[in-house]
């Protein structure tokens, strides 16, 4: 009997929206790229005014955003965070602490930029929060 392999990052991803019109080569290609982490609370994903290294989405967990030094937003699975620095080039709008156990998934700046240039669909879907997120 022939079993299917299943790549749980893949699959993983698959549930998250930022990439839920992937294909499964796509998927592939995302899952070959982006580094698993496993959190604990008080972790910072993102440190406001710093440079800009990595893209990390929420797979599971929670995380704070603090811009100021205010708590401004709260994020669960499928969120994500570090695009605006990423895509402008500008330095980090907030800063995101992990607020329970999380697993998030991390791309690093030169891959990300790699990933959007060639999946259009997530392209558009970072286009979309992009201005709603420089906004606020």
């Amino acid at each position: 009997m022939i079993g299917i392999h299943r790549d749980p990052k893949q699959e993983l991803l698959r549930t998250l929206p930022l990439f839920e019109a992937c294909s499964s080569d796509e998927l592939k290609d995302v899952a070959a790229i982006a580094d698993e982490l496993s959190l604990k609370p008080g972790r910072k994903l993102t440190t406001e005014g710093a440079q800009g290294q990595e893209f990390v989405v929420l797979a599971s967990g929670s995380a704070d955003v603090y811009k100021h030094g205010e708590k401004v937003a709260e994020l669960g699975p499928g969120d994500f965070v570090g695009e605006i620095a990423l895509l402008t080039g500008r330095p980090r709008s907030a800063t995101v602490v992990v607020t329970s156990d999380a697993l998030v998934l991390v791309i690093a700046r030169h891959r990300f930029l790699e990933l959007v240039d060639r999946l259009p669909g997530v392209r558009s879907r970072l286009e979309a929060v992009l201005p709603l997120r420089q906004a606020s």
